[in-house]
C-alpha cells in the first residue's frame, strides 16, 4: 500500500515545484509583469487610497507575466484569498488580474461587493474598457479604464460602454420583455384583482404578499428607476380600492357580486403561503465571484 502513495507523491513533485506562486502584495498596484507606465501606477494607487479612505473597499491590481500553467480562476481565488483583500466581516475586497503572456485578464469580487459588482458587470469591465485597449496594446489604458469602472460601479456612478457591431447584447429583447409583461399579468395581476376583490383579512395578506413581485420583476427587467413605479401604483390602488369597497355601498355590492362566495376570514381565491509596505488586505473572504475574459 507504501508504494503507490509513494509514486504519487513523486508524480505531484513537479507540479508543486512549477505551480505559478502567490506573489508579495507591495502595494494597491502590483505591476510583476511591468506593463503600466510609473504615472498610470502612481494615479491607480491614489484613485484606489482615496477609495478605500471614504468607502472601507480595498481594490487591487496584480499583473503577472505568466499563469505558468495555472487555472485563471483558481489562481485568482488563491490570490485574493492569501492577501485577505477587503475588510474582515465585510468581504469587501476586489482583484484585477492580468496574465500579459496568458492574454488573460480577470475580476476577483469579495462576498460583500457581489451584489453591487455582479458577474455581469465585471463581464462588461473586461469586454467594454480593458479588453478592447488591451487588443491595441494599450495596457495602461485598459487597467486605468478597468480599475475606473469598478470604482464607479462601487460608487453607482459607472454607466456602461456602448456595445459595437461585433457584441451580441444581452439585453432582453423587446419581444421578450412584452413576453414578460403578458405572463406577469397574467398570473400576479389576476391574484392582484382577487386579492382586492375578496373581503376578510386574509385578502390584505394575499395584497401584501404580492408588493415583492410588483417590485422585484419590473426592476429586473427594466434595469431602471422607472421600476419601481409599478409597485408604487399597484399599492396605491390596492388602497384606494379597498377604501372603496369598505365605505361605498356601491362599492360592497360591486364586490358581493363579482366575489359572491368569500367572506369573513377566508378567500376562495387566495391560497398563498409563505415557506506590504504599510499596505496589506483586511482579512476579507471571497467565493469565485467576478468574471473572466481574454483578448
Amino acid at each position: 500500500m507504501g508504494k503507490p502513495i509513494h509514486i504519487i507523491a513523486v508524480l505531484a513533485i513537479p507540479g508543486i515545484l512549477f505551480a505559478q506562486s502567490v506573489p508579495y502584495l507591495s502595494g494597491r498596484v502590483n505591476d510583476y509583469a511591468g506593463i503600466l507606465s510609473a504615472d498610470t501606477r502612481s494615479d491607480l494607487e491614489s484613485r484606489m487610497k482615496s477609495h478605500e479612505e471614504a468607502t472601507s473597499n480595498q481594490v487591487v491590481v496584480l499583473t503577472v507575466t505568466s499563469l505558468e500553467g495555472a487555472v485563471l480562476e483558481e489562481f485568482s481565488l488563491n490570490v485574493a484569498q492569501t492577501w485577505g483583500l477587503g475588510q474582515k466581516g465585510k468581504d469587501n475586497g476586489v482583484l484585477l488580474l492580468i496574465a500579459k503572456d496568458d492574454r488573460k485578464v480577470r475580476i476577483e469580487v469579495g462576498y460583500g461587493l457581489e451584489g453591487t459588482l455582479t458577474d455581469a458587470r465585471c463581464s462588461e469591465i473586461i469586454r467594454f474598457e480593458i479588453v478592447p485597449r488591451f487588443k491595441n496594446g494599450d495596457f495602461d489604458g485598459g487597467v486605468f479604464e478597468g480599475v475606473t469602472a469598478i470604482l464607479g460601479t462601487i460608487e453607482g456612478t459607472y454607466v456602461s460602454a456602448e456595445t459595437d457591431g461585433d457584441y451580441d447584447s444581452e439585453e432582453i429583447p423587446f419581444w421578450g420583455i412584452l413576453f414578460f409583461i403578458g405572463i406577469f399579468l397574467a398570473v400576479v395581476g389576476t391574484h392582484s384583482v382577487i386579492a382586492i376583490l375578496n373581503k376578510g383579512f386574509t385578502s390584505y395578506f394575499h395584497g401584501a404578499f404580492l408588493i415583492p413581485f410588483w417590485l422585484f420583476f419590473p426592476v429586473a427587467v427594466f434595469q431602471s428607476v422607472f421600476g419601481i413605479l409599478p409597485v408604487i401604483l399597484y399599492v396605491i390602488v390596492f388602497i384606494i380600492a379597498k377604501i372603496w369597497f369598505t365605505s361605498s355601498p356601491v362599492g360592497q355590492k360591486f364586490q358581493t357580486r363579482w366575489m359572491p362566495k368569500s367572506g369573513g376570514g377566508s378567500s376562495s381565491g387566495g391560497g398563498w403561503s409563505s415557506g506590504g509596505g504599510g499596505f496589506s488586505g483586511g482579512g476579507g473572504s471571497f467565493g469565485g465571484g467576478g468574471s473572466s475574459g481574454s483578448w
